[in-house]
């Protein structure tokens, strides 16, 4: 038999670091060598090779488990990502995806601001300047940051703020935004019904770090009437995208 190519090798190293990582860490030489479709004497080599490298170790009982040389490079990884940086090609896919406006926010203390936006072409949008703020109730990316801090989060911002009306909708009971900050929180992505400014309605979901931390909030921003609903998986995908550029793996993923 011809020996693989080196590329060939990469790739049978990464299936095996895979399936180690799908059997939750740890696994039989057995167990890899039927999940990867690898013959056993060829997967011990690679095994082997990784062990000699830090990528995989060897447990007490003899099964592969991921090695630390992997923690060290994740954390170098973590250290470096931006939500700045790893948004942008997925907001743009949204924008083109739904046409209408697109924004990446950030919460300071009991406000959200906008610092970064992908806009349409068309004449007629709403347009988020980079660098506004608008407070977190009024928002549907601040509601779902409220949930984070659950209710007694929600009610002391209450008590902070005052609930300050800014159109006929907005939420200035704090009954109401309970409720609402709840729903939002529960189905993973919330609204904005004209809360904050009339004629504009917007869906927005949280990105999330490698740790789980909510970092950033993803929203897209519309005139009301073209607002739809079924937008509402798009701007979901979009910040698990997102998420997962950021180290993110959603809980029963793994």
């Amino acid at each position: 038999m011809k020996p693989p190519s080196s590329i060939q090798v990469i790739d049978r190293a990464a299936s095996l670091l895979d399936a180690i990582a799908r059997a939750g860490g740890e696994a039989s030489l057995k167990v890899l060598s039927a999940d990867t479709g690898l013959h056993p004497s060829t997967a011990f080599r690679i095994l082997g090779s990784l062990i000699a490298n830090s990528y995989v170790e060897r447990s007490a009982t003899g099964n592969y488990r991921l090695g630390i040389r992997l923690l060290q490079l994740a954390a170098k990884v973590g250290t470096h990502l931006d939500v700045r940086r790893e948004a942008p090609p997925i907001m743009e896919w949204l924008r083109n995806e739904i046409g209408e406006t697109v924004n990446l926010t950030l919460r300071d203390r009991d406000e959200v601001v906008y610092v970064e936006r992908f806009t349409p072409s068309r004449m007629m949008r709403v347009e988020q300047v980079v660098g506004s703020r608008a407070p977190l109730h009024v928002t549907a990316v601040g509601k779902l940051l409220l949930g984070v801090e659950g209710e007694t989060g929600v009610r002391a911002y209450a008590d902070r703020t005052g609930l300050p009306s800014y159109t006929r909708n907005t939420l200035t009971e704090v009954e109401g935004l309970v409720r609402e900050v709840r729903a939002a929180t529960a189905q993973g992505w919330a609204l904005d019904d004209e809360e904050a400014e009339m004629g504009v309605g917007c869906i927005g979901v949280l990105i999330r770090d490698s740790s789980g931390r909510a970092v950033a909030g993803l929203s897209i921003s519309a005139p009301i009437d073209r607002r739809r609903e079924e937008w509402i998986p798009l701007v979901v995908e979009a910040g698990k995208r997102i998420s997962a550029r950021l180290g993110h793996t959603p809980e029963g993923a793994e």
